[in-house]
This record gives structure tokens, C-alpha cells and sequence, in this order.
């Protein structure tokens, strides 16, 4: 039983990542972005704002005025029980010019992240 699920877990792990390199590859016109594991799926980054959640193959965006224009007709879902809703994007993963665009403009859209604190 231990077994099963551990193959179970590494298998859902595969279709996670390669969800998320995907998803960076089409957004690579945005800017510099990056991604790192947060929350049980992925936080991507454009020039170091958090933009987008990926999980379980989903995309959320987060939300601006600006996107929300860009994209025209939004769905809004939770990228996991206790986050704030984010756009659901469900058309235009597969168009690169448009995904970078929506990163682009998301990215503009949100104010410089907080600076770290030093350890003293």
C-alpha cells in the first residue's frame, strides 16, 4: 500500500511539473520569469512578482483591473480552499503572445514586492 501511493504521488508530481514547464516556456516574451514550489503547486514569478498560481494543471492569475480588461469575459476560481480568487485560465495556454501579454500586463499591474527583513 505504501508503495502504491508513493507511485501515485510521484506520477501526480511528473504531470505537475511538466504543467509547470510548459507553462513557462509560453510566458518566456513577459520578462524574466520563474517559478518555485509554494502551497502544493507552484508560485510563478515575473520580474519578481508573484503573478500567477499554477496547480493541478490549472492556471490563476492574479487579479488587476488591467488583466481583467485584457482578458475580457474572467472566470474567477481558488487556486486552493483559502486563497483569495484569482482568473481561471482556461483558453489561450496554448498562445504564447497572449498568455506572456496577460503575464506582462499582471506584472505591471501590481505593486514591488516588500523588501526581505535582514537576520540580525
Amino acid at each position: 500500500m505504501f508503495l502504491l501511493k508513493k507511485i501515485q504521488k510521484s506520477l501526480t508530481m511528473a504531470s505537475d511539473s511538466s504543467f509547470i514547464h510548459y507553462v513557462i516556456d509560453q510566458i518566456q516574451g513577459a520578462g524574466n520569469v520563474r517559478y518555485r514550489a509554494m502551497f502544493g503547486g507552484y508560485a510563478i514569478y515575473c520580474d519578481e512578482k508573484v503573478v500567477a498560481l499554477a496547480d493541478d494543471t490549472q492556471l490563476f492569475v492574479k487579479p488587476t483591473e488591467a488583466g481583467k480588461v485584457f482578458i475580457g469575459e474572467v472566470v474567477e476560481a481558488r487556486a486552493y480552499p483559502e486563497a483569495k480568487p484569482s482568473y481561471l485560465i482556461e483558453k489561450g495556454l496554448d498562445d504564447s503572445e497572449w498568455l506572456s501579454t496577460l503575464v506582462r500586463i499582471t506584472a505591471d499591474a501590481l505593486p514591488a514586492p516588500k523588501p526581505k527583513k535582514s537576520k540580525k
